[in-house]
């Protein structure tokens, strides 16, 4: 027999933890009611147990107690005692999305141990034990050794898991005031930071390839339009540098969406701040940002950079689709102009002689799904109260595939362009008299004429031209006197396309001048990034 319980030291007595927790135990045995406890917690308990019970019962329910208490802990799980359902567990998790972002959870997790140990938080040598153990999952992850276990139900889960696993018990003084709202928020913009830097880098190429092909080719005339319709003769280089204007306010957006992204959110707990006197801006130094958030609150639910980043994603895919139906137009049969590549296009499976522009139909296609992502999460952020809520788990996938899918589009636009084979000849076939109209116009302005009176007049030459049934440009002076009397024998060198295209010489007009100076100055704004 057991001696009495005032007989044991004070540590071995049992606590009415210890006694609940073996009652709740011993219901989810096999003929429990034949297991007696004593009523008094205080003292040693004794436990009488029927034959009937069996010892291979016993033991499975041992090793069933065993395994659950093996089971890895989740890191808000104390103050629960009911069970998960396991679909609430696959619908709660974000690991198979979100660890991507090992790397700089990883990266912020080293600097905070850092702070925490500035702060006398943990001992120097905590810290650095912290520090390796972080830098061994690390290489778990590059190495593709890193086990994803139940139970990791996000990336930050997933990291301290292991961590723990690692270096022991201290791992568990990592999360020491720091919450995965203010982790999570600092996770995504410095992995944003990355992307954007890569992103940059993708559209000044584009851009470069743009300018150098409107310098090379800026002889080319071609039609230019307005509604579809033929308007007036324009140079191929306009054309070209038209779209790279586009996307060179497109990496305006994102130098500038840079500045509000590079701002750290880490230390401002789950909601309310930081407890223990975290020097943040040291932190932030550490981690690279260029400053800190002002608000806690805000801090945590702050989702802005990410729907601009989504806006900037969304206009880009505006463009580019903008860009890749003007070509898709141009490359057809009827008009010629251009030629893809064999390595951006596609044939069909029924009709041999197809060759279908299927880059820039894709192009065109992405900028829907672009759309679509920025509509999805303004719609969830258009509801929420202040700081954070679990539906800003929904911002992720959606930046992860606006991400993804920015780095398909540009490098396959700048292999378009690239590689793409205009046809100066088919173009001038396109060039058709009465595109000169507002030249005619123009001629009689410059011989002291109110331009209102002018395009009157310009109008009925188009209209006799086609009473003869003439090109505009085979009107003679003769044909031209009776409409107005400013006409003189001169005006038939109106009728030169290149002559057209010359006088439109303002900066940013079509003559060769400035659309060298145009090309010229994408160069120049883009040597910063160079």
């Amino acid at each position: 027999p057991p001696r009495p319980s005032s007989h044991l030291p004070l540590a071995s007595r049992p606590t009415r933890a210890a006694m609940s927790l073996l009652r709740n135990m011993l219901r989810r045995i096999p003929n429990s009611s034949l297991i007696r406890l004593p009523r008094r917690p205080h003292s040693l308990f004794s436990v009488s147990v029927a034959l009937s019970v069996g010892s291979a019962s016993a033991s499975a329910t041992a090793r069933s107690f065993c395994a659950e208490a093996d089971k890895p802990k989740k890191l808000w799980g104390g103050r629960f005692t009911g069970e998960t359902d396991p679909l609430m567990e696959q619908f709660n998790d974000s690991i198979h999305f979100d660890k991507r972002l090992w790397k700089v959870d990883i990266e912020g997790s080293c600097a905070y141990a850092r702070a925490l140990s500035r702060a006398g938080i943990i001992t120097e040598g905590e810290s650095k034990l912290m520090v390796e153990g972080l830098q061994k999952v690390a290489s778990e992850w590059e190495s593709g050794a890193f086990a994803i276990v139940q139970g990791d139900e996000d990336i930050h889960t997933a990291n301290e898991r292991r961590l723990g696993e690692i270096i022991g018990p201290t791992a568990g003084k990592l999360h020491t005031g720091r919450s995965r709202n203010d982790q999570v928020a600092t996770d995504v913009r410095l992995w944003m930071k990355a992307e954007i830097a890569d992103i940059k880098a993708m559209l000044v190429e584009l851009l470069d390839t743009a300018a150098q092909r409107a310098l090379n080719e800026v002889d080319h005339l071609m039609p230019g339009y307005t509604h579809l319709q033929p308007a007036q003769p324009i140079r191929w280089s306009h054309w070209i540098m038209n779209h790279a204007w586009r996307w060179k306010r497109d990496l305006d957006r994102l130098e500038d969406l840079s500045k509000r992204v590079d701002i750290m959110p880490l230390g401002s707990g789950a909601l309310a701040g930081h407890p223990f006197g975290l020097d943040r801006e040291a932190l932030a130094k550490d981690l690279g940002f260029a400053g800190i958030t002002m608000n806690s609150l805000d801090a945590v639910s702050d989702r802005d950079f990410i729907a601009e980043f989504l806006f900037f994603g969304s206009l880009l895919g505006i463009h580019l689709s903008q860009w890749s139906e003007d070509l898709i137009i141009y490359g057809t049969g009827e008009f010629g102009y251009v030629k893809m590549s064999d390595a951006y296009s596609t044939g069909s499976s029924l009709m041999p002689q197809k060759k279908n522009p299927d880059a820039l139909e894709l192009l065109r296609g992405k900028s829907g799904r672009s759309i679509g992502q920025l509509i999805g999460l303004l719609t969830t952020l258009k509801g929420l109260p202040s700081t954070y809520n679990k539906d800003l788990q929904e911002d992720k996938e959606l930046l992860f595939d606006c991400v993804d899918t920015l780095r398909a589009t540009i490098p396959i636009s700048t292999g378009v362009l690239s590689t793409l084979t205009p046809d100066p000849e088919k173009m001038r076939t396109g060039l058709a008299g009465e595109m000169l109209a507002t030249d005619l116009a123009d001629y009689l302005v410059r011989k002291g004429v109110p331009f209102r009176e002018t395009h009157h007049i310009a109008g009925e030459a188009v209209a006799l031209a086609e009473e003869k049934k003439v090109d505009l440009t085979e009107l003679t002076y003769e044909d031209l006197k009776p409409l107005h009397e400013s006409f003189e024998p001169d005006v038939v060198n109106v009728w030169t396309f290149e002559a057209s295209v010359e006088s439109r010489n303002s900066l940013g007009g079509t003559a060769k001048a400035t659309v060298i100076a145009q090309a010229e100055s994408m160069q120049e704004a883009l040597s910063q990034y160079k």
